[in-house]
């Protein structure tokens, strides 16, 4: 039995999907186990590429169960939105899609709280504003959490929500008088409209896991987001609102993390960030520099919202420390071949805080917002087309020393590595 997880090691976007997508064969479940529809998967399979954001990548395999898992938020519009589009390119979507009756529901209030918030502070975090964050505080807060499966009980269901939207009319008119109102008969006639699409799919997944292990099945996790951005081990505040690194399997799924057997870090080549918060390796050296030449190249815009990523060079202090939070066994490298725009590369080392040199990657943005990278510089391959390569000895001599540079000093072994969006597009070491 197989229970692998894939997970990001950087701010997210380091092209997870892809290695789900190649791994899927060897299991019989993916579970995707934390996150919200903030999430941006982009899979390229038999010449067509696929958006995702909030089903696991591992539905587009029609032999695999693809578990949403009871750490997510749902917003069911986007749900059913994803269901029909995959279903629409002939996908086929049936049984093999189960949502956990525990997850928690994202509604509208969700959505304008994040708005208000985020308009009032000069600290925006800068969020996609779909609700999340708003969704998972409800959840913490208790009173105010509606699960899933609360929509198959209608009486119950419009009971709650009653209780939930008067308070949270109170809440939005106190951060500001111009905020929506919600009517609770009407938000609940919308839900219990959408309950009967969602009840062939919703189940106690912790139940179906538990079963899977029993009967030796293989399982797939697939983490959303990347670890820094780990509610408890990211650069917080600056983060999303789950554990996004394998802390967030037990939790998020009810499997035990003991069970894990191989967990693949996956990076991308250079590092990317979406949003605000500290990124001591950024190339924020204008419209005609190498960050937008990396920007444009990696094609580096958001899967869910368009916005363009902030781009900058590898940082090995970050991975090592997220490597070593996730219990990582091996590295995946991604998007390689985007790394021909440059004549150099660089790799982030080490960082200078307040004049003294460390090594370890500080735990507070505050902190993180101080730190100067320290670099090694090695030649780059520049021009070079890397997109043909399937075996090690047929990248540029450059590409491989660098390869094996980021291999020796993260303390792991680079098992696949990433020169295209295709499939076969892939060296397996």
């Amino acid at each position: 039995m197989a229970c692998t997880c894939v997970v990001g090691l950087q701010w997210g976007d380091e092209a997870k999907g892809k290695i789900v997508d190649l791994l899927s064969t060897e299991h019989q479940f993916v579970v995707r186990y934390n996150g919200g529809p903030n999430a941006g998967h982009t899979v390229v399979k038999n010449g067509k590429t696929y958006k995702l954001s909030l089903l696991p990548t591992g539905v587009l395999n029609p032999n695999l169960r693809a578990v949403i898992g009871n750490g997510l938020v749902i917003n069911p519009v986007r749900f059913l939105e994803e269901v029909n589009t995959l279903r629409t390119a002939g996908v086929y979507i049936g049984d093999n899609l189960v949502l956990s009756d525990h997850a928690h529901l994202i509604f509208p209030y969700h959505v304008e709280e994040e708005r208000l918030v985020e308009l009032a502070s000069e600290g925006a975090i800068g969020t996609t504003g779909r609700g999340i964050g708003p969704c998972y505080q409800d959840k913490v807060g208790r009173s105010n959490g509606i699960r899933v499966g609360e929509l198959l009980y209608p009486d119950h269901f419009r009971h709650r929500l009653q209780a939930v939207v008067a308070r949270k009319n109170l809440m939005l008119h106190a951060l500001s008088a111009d905020a929506k109102q919600f009517d609770a008969n009407q938000l609940c006639d919308e839900y219990l409209g959408y309950a009967q699409q969602l009840r062939p799919h919703i189940a106690d997944t912790t139940i179906l896991l538990h079963r899977a292990l029993d009967e030796g099945r293989g399982i797939l996790f697939e983490a959303a987001q990347g670890s820094l951005l780990d509610i408890d081990h990211g650069t917080y505040p600056f983060v999303t609102s789950s554990n996004s690194s394998t802390t967030g399997i037990w939790s998020g799924s009810g499997v035990p993390a003991r069970r894990l057997t191989r967990v693949i870090g996956v990076v991308k080549a250079y590092t990317t960030r979406v949003g605000k918060g500290p990124f001591p390796t950024e190339l924020d050296d204008g419209p005609s520099g190498l960050g937008e030449r990396i920007r444009q190249k990696g094609r580096e815009f958001g899967t869910v919202t368009g916005r363009p990523r902030r781009c900058g060079w590898f940082d090995a202090v970050a991975v090592r420390h997220s490597a070593r939070l996730g219990g990582v066994d091996e590295l995946a490298l991604m998007l390689l071949d985007v790394l021909s725009v440059v004549d150099e590369v660089k790799i982030c080392t080490g960082y200078e805080l307040e004049g003294k040199r460390i090594d370890y990657f500080p735990g507070d943005s505050f902190l993180l917002e101080k730190c100067k990278p320290t670099y090694e510089t090695m030649s780059g391959w520049k021009n070079e087309d890397l997109t043909k390569a399937r075996k090690l000895a047929e990248l540029p001599a450059a590409a491989r020393k660098y390869i094996d540079r980021l291999s020796a000093i993260l303390g792991l072994p680079v098992t696949i590595v990433s020169v295209g969006p295709d499939r076969e597009q892939t060296i397996m070491r």
